[in-house]
């Protein structure tokens, strides 16, 4: 399977109660007067939903709840949601917005040449009659050449071309940026090639895992079924016992974290002495990179797989590549075989009762960076974002910056000469907002209205073909990694840049009708999370120029490793389903960005306000405004299957304790009047204090 170019950070959750109300005006003073914004803010008199409060918590009891109690003990989780809280509230909104854009396309006889390409593929995915009538024979020529297979050297090639026919391979190989050299592209090589969520699913004993394992066996019967193969049953325990052995080789996600041990970069030449019993020049050629020089992120990992691909019979190699076809593809094959997909992946992973509405799928089928979300996001910024939001947020994010280059001076754990360093990083960072100035083109893409599964083969060909012909050049500085109406943002180590899509820049996380608190408190923290990154545990490794070496002190870094192993630890006692911990080292570089760019965003908050005093606004100080912002950015409610598949495959902590982060901070202790004894009180020289 093939990696995206760019990775996103950020994604969106302690259930502790108590019954004393707290004192949440205990830190105004006689002469503060009740004041409101100048406009109306969307949510709230001021930006914050109050009535989602439930006051019957202390807030140093469980903030989480504090700030959105009520909302989350009467809401009702949809039953084609997973998981819903301020991110997909908001994406929701971006979706209808889609939506209205799609609608004025398919109803229009005056299209440009990409808003063809948007009408014609809708229509292709909406045309539910003619997808039911084709059933599985859209994959009937991928199913054959698999049955075909008579070699390992075949079996090999059919790995490289996974990319094209939708099915899987225990490697992948992905073009990203050469660690050592961003201005140049590098494919890199790892382990994949497992149905379940992570290794973890296949190697944990537990009776919840168990019944997975169970449930998913019987799944890939059901799936093999549609393509009439013999003995389903049993082979689908052939798969399970392959997928099994891939697992126990695969590193564990937080050893994979660790940018020193995935920079392993070699040449060409020297693949076959180094990694040998595998024709790489098949695997390579058939993919059509020309690839002089790679990273092999996993170096054990990719030798055992390659053991497993030599010691597999061919025939449980051909039955595991007809099962992930058949899965990989089942969304653009007939209701019958996506329904039986979304059975065990929807139903039994992740709590999900119902499939989303067939439109929703269709946006979110074509709204990817790989896909025709470009087209799309053209229009989107054209009718629903403001310039205005741009520059405010580019305000924003200098007012950030200032903040965090006054604390890298302040740090009493950090020596001058690492800090010249830092401060050469911060002064670098780019930031990006709202959309790209450069838009991608779409010449030469083929959409038919009448042919799904050819219109997403042709899309991966396009796509891949762009970057085969881009392999060698400059890498592009100008592409971004999410299109504008995606919810969400990240950071680039490589470029050393920050990106806000525009789609995130609206209530709660940014209105410019709310109060300052509440802003800086949601959007101001999301930007110093993202600016967090470049200084976490690992981003921490690349320099100004988005190369990673070393610029620390070995003094300085072993204080750094000091403060984030303590957080680490705080944030693995976090228990959401008995037995089942958050993974502090796995989360280690979202929680950092979270802690660090709370404190940012604090500072930045206070010297918006020049030394005065901010105003209480519906008995609320500016202090506490601020805190119950970002709580309420990350309320949310999920089904537990969902919350165990974050705790082991994702990489942020679940929203629930996300929200927690203020822990850390003195000013929420005084804000809250948060004291010993509370359940989330840290005494001062445990709360973890880094940027």
């Amino acid at each position: 399977m093939k990696y995206t170019l760019l990775a996103a950070t950020i994604a969106a959750s302690l259930a502790l109660t108590a019954c004393s109300k707290p004192e949440t005006t205990s830190q105004a003073t006689p002469q503060q007067t009740e004041t409101a914004p100048a406009a109306k803010a969307e949510i709230g008199s001021f930006g914050v939903d109050l009535t989602a409060r439930d006051e019957s918590v202390k807030p140093g009891d469980d903030f989480f709840m504090y700030a959105s109690g009520t909302w989350y003990n009467t809401y009702e989780l949809p039953a084609d949601k997973t998981r819903f809280g301020a991110f997909n509230a908001l994406a929701d909104r971006s979706e209808e917005q889609v939506k209205q854009i799609i609608d004025d396309i398919m109803a229009s006889d005056n299209l440009t040449a990409e808003e063809q390409l948007v009408h014609d593929y809708y229509k292709a995915y909406m045309d539910t009659d003619t997808i039911n009538a084709k059933g599985i024979t859209p994959i009937n020529p991928t199913l054959a050449d698999i049955d075909s297979l008579s070699s390992v050297q075949e079996l090999t090639n059919f790995f490289g071309q996974s990319w094209l026919n939708g099915s899987s391979s225990p490697l992948y190989a992905g073009l990203w940026y050469n660690r050592l050299d961003p201005n140049e592209y590098q494919l890199s090589v790892g382990v994949g090639g497992l149905g379940l969520p992570d290794r973890d699913y296949y190697l944990n004993d537990s009776e919840r895992f168990v019944s997975i394992r169970e449930a998913y066996v019987k799944h890939i019967a059901q799936m093999l079924d549609f393509a009439g193969v013999e003995n389903s049953a049993e082979k689908a325990q052939t798969i399970l016992a392959l997928e099994t052995k891939i697992a126990e080789v695969q590193w564990p996600r937080e050893k994979r974290r660790d940018r020193d041990l995935t920079l392993n970069q070699i040449e060409r030449s020297a693949l076959a002495d180094v990694y040998p019993d595998f024709n790489w020049n098949t695997w390579l050629d058939a993919m059509g990179f020309k690839a002089p020089e790679l990273n092999i992120s996993q170096p054990e990992p990719v030798k055992g797989v390659i053991e497993i691909i030599n010691d597999t019979p061919l025939a449980d190699w051909k039955t595991y590549l007809t099962y992930h076809t058949i899965s990989n593809n089942a969304s653009l094959l007939s209701d019958d075989i996506y329904m039986a997909n979304f059975d065990f992946y929807g139903k039994t992973l992740s709590g999900q009762q119902e499939p989303r509405p067939r439109w929703k799928r269709a946006l979110s089928a074509m709204s990817g960076t790989e896909s025709l979300g470009f087209a799309i996001g053209k229009s989107y910024v054209d009718r629903f974002f403001p310039e205005s939001s741009k520059t405010q947020m580019a305000e924003l994010v200098e007012n950030l910056r200032a903040a965090l280059g006054e604390r890298i001076d302040n740090l009493d754990w950090m020596g001058a000469e690492t800090k010249v360093n830092a401060k050469a990083k911060l002064a670098a960072f780019n930031p990006k907002i709202g959309y790209p100035d450069e838009w991608i083109s779409f010449a030469g893409l083929q959409i038919t209205d009448k042919d799904l599964l050819t219109n997403e083969r042709n899309i991966a060909e396009f796509f891949h073909a762009k970057e085969i012909e881009e392999e060698l050049e400059p890498t592009n500085r100008e592409r971004w990694g999410m299109t504008p109406q995606t919810v969400n943002a990240y950071y680039n180590s490589s470029f050393n840049e920050i990106v806000f899509p525009a789609a995130i820049l609206q209530p709660p996380f940014f209105d410019p009708n709310a109060d300052p608190a509440v802003n800086y408190g949601a959007i101001g923290a999301v930007i110093g999370h993202e600016m967090g990154h470049g200084f976490d545990d690992q981003g921490s490794k690349s320099d100004a120029k988005g190369i990673q070496q070393n610029w620390w002190t070995d003094e300085d870094r072993a204080a750094f490793e000091a403060k984030t192993d303590m957080l680490a630890e705080q944030y693995s006692a976090y228990e959401p389903i008995e037995g089942n911990f958050v993974n502090g080292r796995n989360s280690l570089g979202e929680n950092i960005g979270d802690v660090g760019g709370l404190s940012m965003a604090y500072h930045a908050y206070k010297l918006s306000l020049k030394g005065k005093e901010a105003p209480v606004i519906d008995g609320l100080t500016g202090d506490q405004r601020f805190f119950l912002a970002w709580a309420q950015v990350w309320k949310e409610k999920r089904t537990e299957q969902s919350m165990l598949n974050q705790l082991r495959a994702g990489t942020h902590s679940p929203g629930r304790y996300r929200a927690l982060a203020p822990r850390n901070h003195d000013a929420w202790y005084e804000a809250f009047n948060v004291q010993p004894g509370d359940a989330l009180y840290l005494a001062p020289e445990d709360r973890v204090k880094i940027w």
